[in-house]
């Protein structure tokens, strides 16, 4: 048995990557019986499939590349895409616009005017997203998987917004624009009852024509942050209205298209405090095999307990982190819960709340992980809406690009958990760092540790009667990677 672990440090938000092998002996050597400080691994003990991780191609993302002199971009995607990199597998792409939009836009101008969506077109996709992924698919050999998430329908469809209630409570924000009287894509309002067939058209439509452009679109989503009205793209659905749209016209309509059996469709997309409620009130005996699996954010906190419950009550859908990102300088400002308090940078919390919760939700039985926007400029942009949100790289103003420490404590997972690996079994001496573990298809074992507190932490890992000792620095992220 060998072993090597990757530690990453933080040298003034800039990470540093420590590679070493670590010592291998024989637990009936020790000098002494262990037990205290002390972790076990059990490989034999397996669960859920880690699929894989992703990313978000926004038309703000695709913008930035495309901005990019080829190389550069090049390289950018390599880091990604590559399995010497993060090894991305999934993409999601929204479907008409949504805040990290550079302006609102839709496939049909005019839908009151054309009922039969003659005019529909994805020439906007087709400026900058669309490219983006092609390239992203010369560089995998195509192997990612693609999902499409809409923010929001076509205002004409629309009933008006109502006064926001989840806005100040779950997002913090303040200072937010008056809500207008008249339907619009943003600030919310939900979607007639009398244009459920017109938009499960539309929707499978946008599906078709980037199947057409060669994209391997696999998943879909009802709709994104299902009760948020936010003041850029959103629309709200009640739990009833969710799948009886799901049920009497999305699934059917993607029947009839030929694809429910090529394309899952993701229920909620929204926060994980609500995900098991949601999920419970939306299958049922009829709805279940429509339902490919639930998609969720983090942004209220969390809620690994919620992502628990609703693997064990059903264990066959997949478990999806569809979407999260930290805050940046808002115009007013946002708050989001979280675990991680310590002292240290801003990159350096940010990437600890990343590592932190992939560890809470691999262990709950999620099995793929997206990140929103790939890259963002360095005022959290551009996007057509006030604010913005801070991402994993960031663009800079020379057409080059800056890796913060959130993309290195992501790598410890994407790079070294691949796709198809087993989540198997441990137990820790104590709760002084997190920690999960894997089973790669080729049979090496990733064990992820991070340590957020302020002290070092050292400990002996013990596995089928060998002994490995690490050291886990104060503030760090190592990886363990162990081959028999």
């Amino acid at each position: 048995m060998k072993a090597k672990q990757m530690i990453t440090f933080s040298v003034d938000t800039m990470p540093v990557v420590k590679t070493k092998e670590v010592p291998v002996t024989l637990e009936s050597e020790e000098p002494r019986h262990l037990e205290s400080g002390v972790v076990n691994i059990y490989p034999d003990i397996e669960y859920q499939t880690i699929e894989g991780f992703g990313g978000a191609m926004t038309e703000t993302s695709a913008y930035l590349l495309s901005k990019m002199a080829p190389e550069v971009r090049k390289s950018l995607l390599q880091s990604y895409f590559s399995r010497g990199g993060h090894n991305l597998k999934f993409v999601r792409v929204h479907l008409d616009s949504c805040d990290y939009s550079l302006e609102e836009y839709q496939a049909v101008e005019d839908p009151m005017a054309d009922p039969e969506l003659k005019t529909f077109s994805i020439k906007r996709d087709k400026m900058y997203i669309i490219p983006m992924l092609k390239e992203v698919l010369e560089l995998t050999g195509g192997d990612i998987s693609v999902m499409i998430s809409p923010w929001s329908p076509p205002a004409c469809w629309k009933t008006p917004p109502v006064k926001r209630k989840n806005d100040a409570s779950v997002y913090g924000m303040l200072n937010l624009p008056p809500v207008p009287d008249e339907p619009s894509r943003c600030n919310g309002g939900s979607l007639k009852p009398e244009f459920y067939a017109s938009w499960a058209k539309y929707m499978i439509k946008f599906v078709k024509a980037y199947l057409d452009e060669g994209i391997p679109v696999r998943m879909l989503s009802v709709q994104n942050e299902t009760i948020a009205a936010t003041n850029w793209d959103s629309c709200v659905w009640t739990s009833e209205q969710e799948k009886v749209f799901l049920r009497d016209f999305l699934y059917p309509e993607l029947k009839a298209a030929g694809l429910s059996e090529k394309i899952g469709l993701f229920i909620w997309d929204h926060n994980k405090e609500r995900v098991l409620e949601r999920a419970t009130e939306i299958i049922d005996d009829e709805t279940r095999g429509m339902i490919a699996g639930v998609a969720f954010h983090w942004y209220s906190g969390d809620h690994f307990e919620a992502v628990r419950m609703l693997h064990e009550k059903y264990p066959e859908k997949i478990l999806l982190m569809s979407e999260c990102c930290e805050p940046g300088q808002m115009g007013g400002r946002i708050m989001f819960s979280r675990s991680v308090t310590t002292a240290g940078t801003k990159e350096l919390k940010e990437a600890l709340h990343y590592a932190h919760d992939i560890i809470g939700n691999i262990n709950a039985g999620m099995q793929r992980w997206i990140d929103w926007n790939l890259i963002v400029d360095k005022n959290n942009g551009p996007r057509h809406v006030p604010g913005g949100f801070t991402a994993t790289v960031i663009a800079n103003d020379d057409g080059s690009y800056r890796e913060k420490m959130s993309f290195s404590y992501v790598r410890h997972f994407a790079g070294y958990i691949a796709p198809g690996a087993k989540r198997i079994g441990f137990s820790r001496c104590s709760d002084d760092f997190e920690m999960t573990a894997a089973k790669n298809p080729d049979g090496t074992l990733t064990a992820v540790f991070l340590n957020k507190n302020e002290t070092d932490a050292g400990f002996a890992i013990r596995i089928e009667g060998n002994v490995i000792r690490i050291e886990l620095p104060a503030k760090t992220i190592s990886t363990v990677v162990i081959e028999k």
